[in-house]
């Protein structure tokens, strides 16, 4: 069962919203009440790289912008899908072998519930190499599963510093508003995901419940 938040928490979650970049998403009122308890996170899966990523060249810069670019325009599920493991390749993709060997036992560990071992390697990642986008992404969502929303916002601030496309990051920005109980705030990062990647699963009809709740139903 998942643990409200102790007051000294609030105000780190409420100093954390104020720091997070405009990028993520505009200013609005805080939570009337951000002590919610969140959902099993058992029913929520954020965002992340497939199993099997395909081999991508080294021009990082380059080779971003026109996968984006092609993302937005894929005709069809399928070619999406494509493209976006391409992105994830690249954003997995770091010159340091011995970041990428910590990832894959990060991720071995979070798959075997070891969540404690899973940070300590993390924080290893993101100390040897903080320029490396996936390991605050990875964090960030480490953080969301153990309901520290606190922290798993300064890692998602981090990635969309380094990242503001990082739809993988936007959309975990927008559980977390949700699960707080902040409904504009959610909406307006789930779109910004939808946007970079408008083929994003159950995205779409978190945007229209939401637009729903937040701005009404059409006449």
């Amino acid at each position: 069962m998942a643990l409200r938040f102790p007051d000294c928490r609030i105000a780190i979650l409420a100093a954390v919203l104020t720091a997070v970049p405009l990028t993520a998403f505009a200013q609005s009122d805080s939570p009337s009440d951000p002590r919610v308890i969140p959902p099993p996170k058992s029913q929520k899966k954020l965002p992340e790289a497939p199993s099997k990523l395909p081999r991508v060249g080294a021009d990082r810069s380059r080779g971003l912008d026109f996968l984006f670019g092609a993302l937005k325009a894929a005709p069809d599920e399928a070619s999406a899908k494509h493209v976006e493991a391409r992105i994830w390749a690249m954003w997995m993709q770091t010159p340091s072998d011995t970041a990428a060997l910590l990832m894959l036992r990060a991720k071995a560990a979070m798959d075997a519930q070891q969540m404690d071992v899973a940070l300590k390697l993390l924080d290893s990642v993101v100390k040897l190499r903080p320029d490396y986008v996936e390991a605050w992404n990875r964090r960030a969502t480490l953080f969301y599963l153990k309901n520290d929303y606190a922290h798993s916002l300064e890692d998602i601030r981090e990635v969309l510093i380094r990242e503001p496309r990082h739809f993988g990051a936007l959309a975990g920005l927008g559980m977390i508003m949700q699960d707080i109980g902040d409904e504009k705030r959610a909406l307006d990062a789930f779109r910004k995901a939808l946007t970079v990647n408008p083929h994003l699963e159950k995205v779409p009809e978190l945007v229209k419940t939401l637009t729903e709740k937040v701005e009404g139903r059409d006449i």
